[in-house]
């Protein structure tokens, strides 16, 4: 089924590349249900297997559909658009957010059937590419030293540094620079590891109880179909489902194309089956939104997997075996507080950072839209404002110095339809 052999791998060799894969992204078991429940007020142990399954899923989607060894799970930056800025800025119930997440994947299935979906991303800017990632990056490292106690909200100065001293920040601290010896160590599961030794330390000093149960039969009844794509329906979500919509698009086909470039799965140019692994990607809003998550998509992690020597679905079909028994371990979600979490947000936060060195920074009319979609989502704590000013400044700056013949059409669409849904 897998044709193990002909992609010149082994059963043993795909086994070993699945586990790889988990380990490296399995922080997200944890670190989905914190922003989840934190920023949009969802049960923390229901959304913890609402990640589980719906990454188990859609990984094994991938595998069977498409034969790769790309696992899928709920998306770093669009759970924090979903929680901080949708249900926790602007008030939108979850139970809507998760609508609007349906909504997007129903969108982005039918721009994939039809072709257009390859043409939205080729038609947008390198700048904007690059510096999207970034911006996303440092918001969530933002949220990351909000969560630990190392920046706190000031009258004064807006913010300030805050009690280094108070013994959750400490842990956090402790953590982080633990997370970062096993980054900076290649050590796989780093993140996985800092934060498990980071809630060990918790229980340690006290900051956190658990009360000695490992396991127990796992429910996500207060999350499952709990969607209202009614509520979804109203215009004024119009632009959130563009966002998420966004998100996925290029989240998707980054991941896959830079997985596949590694992989050595580019033939004469060419990507066997993208379109299969396109639409697998696309149905990981669907998948998730029912389950009772953000948006589900490819996993750049997966790369880990693929340096083992994994080439084909198999090592899918490990990934998602360990998502699955890892849903039986909710009970330890007690001990994984937002001191324990937020050293991994920030070490996330600082590896999405990667893409700023692709920006042309000698050429200012990509360096300054670049700059202000990069500055723009921590400062006013709004992923959305952030695309807004990017995509406004590169249209306008491009038109004024008489260069607008390097903007596609797509983007002075895009540009008009913000202009619209942003100031009027």
């Amino acid at each position: 089924m897998f044709k193990v052999r002909e992609s010149g791998s082994s059963v043993k060799t795909e086994i070993i590349a699945g586990v790889a894969t988990f380990m490296t992204m399995a922080y997200i078991i944890f670190v989905n249900p914190i922003i989840l429940s934190e920023g949009a007020g969802m049960d923390f142990k229901s959304v913890m297997v609402a990640t589980c399954i719906s990454s188990a899923i859609t990984t094994l989607l991938m595998a069977f559909v498409a034969n790769y060894p790309i696992a899928l799970a709920p998306g770093m930056g669009m759970n924090v658009f979903f929680s901080y800025e949708l249900a926790k800025g602007m008030g939108v119930p979850w139970q809507i957010c998760l609508g609007i997440v349906f909504l997007s994947g129903i969108i982005f299935i039918f721009l994939t059937l039809v072709g257009i979906r390859e043409k939205i991303f080729i038609a947008v800017p390198d700048c904007m590419k690059f510096s999207i990632p970034v911006g996303i990056g440092i918001f969530i490292a933002f949220i990351g030293l909000k969560n630990a106690g190392i920046i706190v909200g000031s009258h004064e100065t807006l913010v300030h540094i805050g009690d280094l001293k108070n013994k959750g920040t400490f842990i956090s601290i402790t953590g982080f620079l633990i997370t970062v010896i096993l980054v900076a160590r290649k050590i796989k599961g780093a993140i996985l590891l800092g934060l498990i030794i980071t809630a060990l330390l918790s229980v340690i000093f006290g900051t956190v109880e658990f009360s000695g149960k490992f396991f127990e039969i796992p429910s996500m009844s207060e999350t499952f179909l709990k969607l209202d794509i009614k509520g979804a329906l109203k215009p004024e979500y119009l632009t959130p489902v563009f966002i998420f919509l966004f998100f996925a698009m290029f989240d998707a086909i980054g991941t896959i194309i830079g997985i596949g470039e590694k992989a050595g799965f580019l033939k004469e140019g060419e990507f066997p089956r993208l379109n299969r692994a396109l639409l697998v990607d696309a149905t990981g809003s669907i998948i998730g939104s029912i389950c009772g998550t953000s948006t589900v998509t490819c996993y750049i992690e997966s790369s880990a997997g693929v340096a083992e020597g994994g080439r084909t679905g198999l090592a899918n079909v490990i990934t998602a075996i360990l998502f699955f028994i890892a849903m039986f371990f909710t009970p330890l979600a007690e001990i994984f507080n937002s001191y324990v979490v937020a050293p991994a947000l920030i070490v996330v936060g600082a590896m999405m950072i990667e893409t700023v060195k692709k920006i042309k920074w000698d050429d200012f009319s990509e360096a300054l839209p670049a700059f202000l979609t990069i500055i723009s989502m921590p400062l006013t704590f709004s992923i959305t404002t952030g695309l807004t000013f990017g995509f406004i400044s590169y249209t306008f700056v491009k038109l004024f110095i008489g260069r607008w013949r390097e903007v596609n059409w797509i983007i002075y669409i895009i540009t008009i339809l913000i202009i619209i849904g942003y100031f009027l």
